[in-house]
């Protein structure tokens, strides 16, 4: 029996790597965006190359309730989701003082609102199963501040620890959660932030496609906590022996 696989956030980068690595293993998909046009665009080219089900599901879910819409519709349909991914995230840059509040309540709506009803919604499913996995989405950003970023590094760093605690929580059960943490990504993420000017996105970064694999890998592994890439790896880990106004100070210059 082939599994299922939602991912929300699927129509561009991280995310719909992702769809097209769950296919290619022979999973059904469950796919949720804000463009239904690009949702239906790739269920027919992944339908068509891997021999899967795709259904898709327009929704944006930084709109309240929106994640029970879309837990719902799935039961409606009895459709069983084995893997849940919450990919779907934005972010903003600019002084705090400054932003637009506006984007920023649709960004903490969806970055830590959806993806934490999501996660509880279809846990408790694979718990009564004894079975499931879920990856969280979460940054390079979630190990620090972020001065000029604020709230999107705040949004990381929550879904990294909320991710962590629901691992240990669940150890020993056949569930298990992974909070993937990409650094700077060739994705849709620049354009949405609007930063394709800023120094961490003018450099040769890794592929949508490269995050989405050792993502995938690592999930299917157990793993708690994925950072991709060894520079990456070392960036997270010295800051725990940083003294934090180092920390602070380095990451506001980064994003001037």
């Amino acid at each position: 029996m082939n599994k299922t696989a939602l991912i929300t956030g699927a129509s561009s980068g991280i995310g719909l790597e992702l769809a097209k690595i769950h296919a290619s293993k022979g999973d059904n998909l469950v796919l949720v965006a804000r463009s239904i046009d690009k949702l239906n665009q790739l269920k027919t080219e992944i339908e068509s190359q891997y021999k899967v089900n795709v259904y898709n599901i327009e929704k944006d879910l930084s709109v309240i309730n929106s994640p029970m819409e879309v837990y719902e519709e799935i039961k409606q349909n009895n459709i069983q989701i084995d893997y849940l991914i919450n990919n779907a995230g934005f972010g903003d840059i600019g002084n705090f003082s400054e932003t637009r509040w506006e984007k920023e309540l649709r960004m903490i709506n969806l970055n830590i609102t959806a993806l934490t009803q999501l996660t509880k919604l279809f846990l408790n499913d694979m718990l009564a199963r004894k079975q499931g996995k879920i990856m969280n989405l979460a940054s390079t950003a979630s190990f620090q501040p972020g001065p000029m970023m604020a709230v999107y590094f705040a949004t990381k760093s929550y879904v990294l620890h909320l991710t962590e605690a629901i691992n240990a929580e669940v150890k020993g059960s056949g569930v298990s959660l992974t909070a993937l943490c990409p650094g700077p990504t060739e994705s849709g993420f620049q354009a949405a932030a609007e930063i394709e000017q800023n120094m961490l996105f003018n450099k040769k970064n890794p592929s949508s496609k490269e995050v989405a694999e050792y993502g995938y890998k690592s999930m299917m592994k157990g793993k708690a906590v994925a950072i991709h890439g060894f520079k990456n790896y070392l960036m997270a880990n010295s800051v725990r022996f940083t003294p934090r106004n180092w920390v602070v100070a380095i990451a506001k210059k980064m994003q001037e």
